[in-house]
C-alpha cells in the first residue's frame, strides 16, 4: 500500500507539472490564457519589479538548493528516496504557478515587430525553444527526469539503477539543449516589453549559475568521462568551440 501510495503521489507530481508547465508557455508567449508575462494586474514600476525579481528568486532558489546532492543527502532522511525527485518537481511546479499567478507585467515597449509575417516567425521560433526543451528531456530520460521511473520502480519492489551518462543527438551539438530552448523561447518575441526584458534576463543569468552548479555535479558523478565530452561539446552555442564558449561565459 505504501509503495501504491508513492505511486499515485508520483503521478499527481508529474500532472501538477504538466498543467504548469503548458501554462508556462502561453504565459511568456502571451498567447490563449487571460494572464501572461504582459498582460495582468497592474502596479507601481518599483513595486513590480520588486514582486518579480522576488518571484523569480523562489523559483532560482527551490531549483538551485533542491538539486544539489548534499541537499538530497540530508533531504532524503526525511522523504524516501523513491519520491525525492517527485516531490522536487511538485516544488518547481509551485513555484512556477507561483510566478505566473502573482507576476506585475511591466508594459513598455522595448521593440514589437509589427510585421504579421516576421512575428509569426519569431512566434514559431520561439515555440521551438519550448518543442527543444520538451524533446530533450526525452533523449535523456523524460521519465526518471520528472521522478515516474522511480515510483514505478518502487512499485515493483526494484532498486533505481545507478545513472548512466547519455549524449544522444541534440546533446552531440550542445551539453545543455534544455536550456538552449528556453533561452530561445524566452527571448525571441516579436513583442518585447520591459517585463519580459527582465524575466528573460535575470532567467538566462539564472541558467548561466545553474549550468555552472549542474556541471560540477556531473563531474562529480561521471568523472573524466564527462570532462571528456565538456572539453568536445559546446555548452550552449553549437559548433562553437568548447574552451572558446567557457571563457566567453566566465567572461560575462
Amino acid at each position: 500500500m505504501t509503495r501504491f501510495i508513492a505511486f499515485l503521489y508520483g503521478i499527481i507530481c508529474y500532472l501538477v507539472f504538466g498543467v504548469v508547465f503548458l501554462y508556462a508557455i502561453a504565459f511568456v508567449s502571451n498567447v490563449i490564457v487571460p494572464r501572461t508575462i504582459d498582460v495582468g494586474p497592474s502596479a507601481p514600476l518599483r513595486q513590480a519589479v520588486i514582486i518579480d525579481l522576488v518571484l523569480m528568486s523562489i523559483f532560482a532558489l527551490q531549483h538551485s538548493v533542491m538539486a544539489r546532492q548534499g541537499f538530497k543527502r540530508w533531504w532524503t532522511k526525511f522523504v524516501p528516496p523513491a519520491v525525492e525527485r517527485s516531490t522536487y518537481v511538485l516544488a518547481a511546479s509551485l513555484a512556477l504557478a507561483l510566478l505566473v499567478w502573482q507576476w506585475r507585467p511591466i508594459p513598455h515597449l522595448v521593440w514589437r515587430v509589427n510585421d504579421p509575417l516576421w512575428g509569426s516567425v519569431l512566434l514559431a521560433v520561439s515555440l521551438l525553444g519550448w518543442v527543444m526543451v520538451v524533446f530533450s528531456t526525452f533523449l535523456i530520460d523524460h521519465f526518471e527526469l520528472f521522478g515516474l521511473t522511480q515510483v514505478v520502480q518502487n512499485l515493483r519492489g526494484r532498486q533505481a539503477m545507478a545513472p548512466k551518462m547519455r549524449t544522444p543527438l541534440l546533446y552531440r551539438f550542445v551539453r545543455h539543449p534544455i536550456y538552449l530552448g528556453f533561452i530561445l523561447a524566452f527571448w525571441v518575441a516579436p513583442i518585447m516589453t520591459v517585463g519580459h526584458l527582465m524575466f528573460a534576463a535575470v532567467t538566462t543569468a539564472y541558467i548561466l549559475v545553474g549550468i555552472a552548479l549542474e556541471e560540477r555535479d556531473l563531474i562529480t558523478l561521471f568523472g573524466d568521462e564527462y570532462r571528456q565530452y565538456s572539453a568536445r561539446v559546446p555548452m550552449l552555442i553549437p559548433g562553437l568551440k568548447a574552451g572558446r564558449q567557457r571563457d566567453r561565459i566566465k567572461r560575462a
